[in-house]
């Protein structure tokens, strides 16, 4: 399974499951990343972390360890 951050530039991806055994799940959920919600890659920084991801209309940045408990369909 894909997570958030394996993708790329402009990709796309619906959110199938949030992995709560990660320390920053309950953060990601609070911010909106929750199952069934469409996500967009909208740009990485500098050696790719933090990535800026387009969620509900909002740009949120996270780390690349926390979008990887981001799984996606």
């Amino acid at each position: 399974m894909k997570t958030a951050a394996e993708l790329n530039f402009g990709e796309r991806g619906t959110i199938a499951e949030i992995d709560c055994t990660h320390p920053s799940s309950r953060r990601i959920l609070e911010f909106g990343f929750t199952p069934g919600q469409v996500i967009e890659l909208f740009s990485k920084a500098t050696f790719n972390d933090p990535l800026a991801i387009l969620i509900r209309g909002s740009l949120i940045a996270i780390r690349k360890s926390e979008a990887d408990c981001i799984k996606l369909k």
